[in-house]
């Protein structure tokens, strides 16, 4: 947000901040959602590169396209475990899993 639409919003009254304020999350509950959202939008970006459907996916996956869904927009259903042990046998490396928990940092 612009700081001078922000200025204007704060001297009229409203509160400006982010998610996590609006859901008054701790830091480590944020960086968690942080985290959780960065493997999950790698794994939708690694089925992307590849030219996979969620279906061929989940059939690599041993699972549902319906899971794969889940798992891509961070269902709260879905642990990292998943996310993790998921994009490993997709092909990510340990290191390109580590690069994207250290860009969620």
């Amino acid at each position: 947000m612009e700081d001078a639409k922000q200025d204007r919003l704060e001297r009229a009254g409203w509160r400006v901040g982010d998610a996590g304020d609006f859901l008054e999350l701790t830091p480590e509950e944020a960086a968690f959602v942080e985290l959780k959202l960065a493997l999950a939008f790698y794994l939708r970006e690694l089925r992307a590169a590849q030219g996979w459907t969620q279906t061929q996916t989940a059939r690599r996956l041993r699972s549902s396209q319906s899971r794969v869904a889940k798992m891509e927009a961070a269902d709260p259903s879905v642990s990292l475990d998943l996310l993790v042990r998921s994009l490993l046998a997709l092909g990510a490396s340990r290191a390109d899993v580590g690069r994207v928990i250290a860009r969620a940092a």
